[in-house]
């Protein structure tokens, strides 16, 4: 009598439990403006319900899925919520939550050609894609990584090694204050000191100012230190804004420097043609990195980093550069044709990540997603003439990549921290009433409210009935607030 091997299940369980599968994420991916912007949950009550001790026997997996689909997994920010205007919300689509499915269930791993040369094609392919997609030059290549910090840090570690020598204690950065913290986390972790990374002011569009970068980089020099790395934010966090790439370049260029362009948020709209108008000298930077989970709408985990001189990567991480072993990997070693990519970055078991987006590329075709990226921006421009022509609302920075910032003004509130503190209140209102979600950010030292518009879902109504929602909002912060100043005037 044949015994079932363990950890499987009968065919007719696997197919009862993938169909139940699929349909609760049908169910999930249908849900549109219907579902809740957010599920808001406390420890205590997660606690409760998922803190259990660890199971000695197994479940029915139905159950198990329908489970997890109504109570944990909900629990949390829907980013793809056409009124989530938070953080930088992302849509993920259908095909490629297949893919990861695919990906798992084939164990695929792009790593040694010999370990996964199907899977390690597919990313090649999708690499070129992505590189033409953006308009950059054909000796651009790289490697698909979790997320826009590895990819930070797979690129800072790479121009580290290409031009420092191993000598760091006189190595000197540069990014402006509208940077993302991963940038400084990265040149922590590749032992650079806090110091060793210069934060500059920015201009007044909330750019990294050349002619400041320059001066500084001169002085630096003079002063013993050994310029290296000037990094250059493509679509900042806050407002969107896209540091001068050309101008960047220039000075980089003259200064012997390795220029790396951050561009996890905006340099997806490299897509389209006003985008690549915008990002001008894109192809000049020496590392680029991207997430396509965020504005070419995958799901999580999915980032990039791309090289002018991809083989820089690999003279940074080959294995054998730094191999210990007595030969437990010498069968899997590249012959120089076929690629292993795990000497491109620091990960050898790597999951095939670009399956999500060579399948929904596939299936949808560039154009559609072209559309998608250019629509973000076209949103961005509507929520600020809506904003720049209501009387209750201000601008607080030009539209950026898919990101606009602005103010409620209540009457009887001057400039100052009590407008900051009205912003900061008026954004967990519009939370707590659950119809839209909003955040804070600073801007010029100031408190105000933001809005990232990337989501394809997203519809100009959208825009429209969040921006209402506000002001309603806020004027009822505005009497509340009145009231409790009467209320506190001594008679």
């Amino acid at each position: 009598m044949l015994t079932r091997p363990p950890l499987t299940l009968p065919a007719d369980q696997m197919r009862a439990a993938g169909q139940r599968a699929i349909e609760l994420i049908i169910e999930r991916m249908s849900e549109g403006e219907l579902g809740p912007v957010l599920v808001r949950r406390s420890r205590d009550d997660l606690e409760q319900n998922w803190d259990e001790p660890i199971p000695e026997h197994g479940q029915d997996l139905v159950g198990l899925l329908e489970r997890l689909a109504g109570d944990a997994l909900p629990s949390g920010m829907h980013s793809d919520h056409p009124r989530c205007f938070a953080f930088v919300p992302t849509s993920g689509n259908y095909p490629a939550v297949l893919a990861d499915a695919l990906a798992a269930a084939f164990l695929s791993v792009p790593g040694a050609w010999l370990v996964g040369s199907g899977p390690t094609q597919l990313e090649l392919v999708t690499l070129r894609w992505l590189r033409e997609l953006l308009g950059l030059d054909t000796c651009f290549g790289g490697l698909f990584v979790s997320g826009g910090s590895i990819a930070n840090l797979t690129a800072l570690t790479a121009a580290r090694d290409s031009l420092l020598g191993g000598e760091l204690s006189t190595a000197r950065a540069y990014c402006s204050t509208q940077a993302h913290p991963s940038i400084a986390r990265a040149l922590h972790i590749i032992g650079l000191k806090r110091d060793q990374l210069v934060v500059l002011p920015p201009d007044e569009r909330l750019r990294l100012d050349p002619t400041r970068l320059a001066e500084r980089i001169r002085a630096d020099r003079d002063g013993g230190w050994r310029p290296f790395l000037v990094v250059a934010t493509i679509g900042t966090t806050s407002t969107g804004a896209v540091d001068p790439i050309e101008d960047l370049a220039d000075v980089c260029s003259r200064e012997g420097m390795w220029l790396h362009a951050d561009g996890a948020l905006g340099a997806a709209a490299a897509a389209t043609a006003r985008g690549r108008r915008t990002l001008a000298g894109l192809d000049r930077v020496d590392s680029l990195t991207l997430d396509p989970h965020k504005w070419l709408f995958q799901p999580y985990e999915l980032g990039c980093v791309l090289l002018r001189r991809p083989e820089q990567l690999r003279e940074t991480f080959a294995i054998a550069r730094h191999f210990l072993d007595s030969g437990y990997l010498a069968v899997a070693e590249s012959d120089g044709r076929e690629p292993n990519l795990s000497d491109y970055g620091p990960q050898q078991s790597r999951g095939l990540r670009a399956l999500k987006l060579w399948l929904s590329l596939k299936t949808f075709g560039a154009n559609v997603f072209r559309d998608a990226v250019d629509q973000g921006i076209t949103l961005a421009e509507h929520a600020a003439a809506f904003i720049g022509n209501h009387p209750e609302l201000e601008p607080a920075s030009e539209p950026g990549l898919g990101v606009v910032t602005f103010r409620y003004r209540p009457p009887g509130i001057p400039p100052g921290k009590g407008l900051d503190s009205f912003q900061a209140e008026l954004a967990r209102t519009v939370l707590e009433a659950g119809f839209a979600m909003i955040t804070t950010t600073a801007v010029h030292d100031e408190t105000v409210l933001r809005m990232c518009t990337i989501n394809p879902r997203t519809s100009v109504r959208h825009i429209d009935n969040t921006l209402d929602h506000v002001v309603e909002c806020g004027r009822v912060l505005a009497a509340r607030t009145d009231r409790s100043a009467a209320d506190n005037v001594p008679h």
